[in-house]
Order: structure tokens, then sequence, then C-alpha cells
């Protein structure tokens, strides 16, 4: 199945690396991907987002929004805020390619059927993101390499 990328220009090269990402980290929980639409945005378009469908106003790095829910096969959007990314990217002093496939592998494991909500949860959400983290480091390679200065403040 096809998983595709909405980007600003510039930022379509992402694409394969971002795919990657998808594949094994639901590859590592069993499934595999439906159609999964990838969408990288800036801050105001997460918010909306965010208002209408949590009634939360404020912007947010990361949504996912599932589509399918048959066992094996994944189907859902990803939209992943750019500017949450070079933010967060300086906060926790990693590369912008690292924070961007954190945040990607975080939505797939949401559309995955994972979440965050209690402490053990939360463990267990973030050892899951490490081990996919680990998993796909030639894909967090690929986007340290592509990223450049397509992320440039």
């Amino acid at each position: 199945m096809a998983i595709a990328l909405r980007a600003p220009r510039g930022l379509a090269r992402l694409a394969p690396a971002l795919r990657a990402l998808v594949r094994s980290t639901l590859a590592a929980e069993g499934r595999r991907a439906g159609e999964i639409g990838i969408v990288l945005t800036r801050d105001p378009e997460l918010r909306a987002l965010n208002r209408r469908w949590r009634g939360i106003d404020r912007a947010t790095d990361v949504l996912s929004f599932g589509y399918d829910d048959r066992p094996a096969r994944v189907s859902g959007d990803l939209v992943i805020s750019i500017d949450r990314v070079n933010a967060q990217a300086r906060r926790y002093r990693v590369t912008r390619g690292r924070e961007l496939a954190r945040l990607a592998v975080h939505g797939t494991l949401h559309l995955a059927g994972l979440d965050h909500q209690r402490p053990a949860e939360r463990r267990s959400m973030r050892r899951r993101e490490d081990q996919a983290l680990g998993s796909a480091a030639a894909a967090v390679r690929a986007l340290d390499r592509l990223i450049g200065a397509a992320l440039r403040d």
C-alpha cells in the first residue's frame, strides 16, 4: 500500500526515509502499512487541527488520525509540525532529522493503537520509540543528511 508525503517545497526529498521509518515501526508492532499520508506543515495548521479534533487550542508536534481498524493493516494520516521539529531539536539537543524521525515514529505508534495517557503507557511508548529509532538508524541518518537547509528557521 502507499505511504504519501505532502510537504512544503524542498521537503519532498524526505519521503523515502519517512516511508522507511513508518514501515519499520509498524513491522516492529506486527502491523503493515495500508494507506498512510504524512503531512509536514506549520504550527497554525496543527493548532487548527488540534482545536477542531481534540478541543485543545494550541499547536502540537504531531497528530495521528487512524482510518482503518483491521488487525494487521494500519491506515491514517500523520501531521507533523516542522516548527515544533525545529524548536524541539534545539530543546532536546538533537538533530532536526532525529527529532523529525522521533515524531514520525511516535505518530505511527499512535496509528498502531498505542497511547500514553498513564505512566506505564508512557514508559512503554518511549521504549518502543527508542527501539523503532534504533532499528531504523539508516532512515534517521538519511533524514539528517537530507534535511539540511530545508528546515532552517
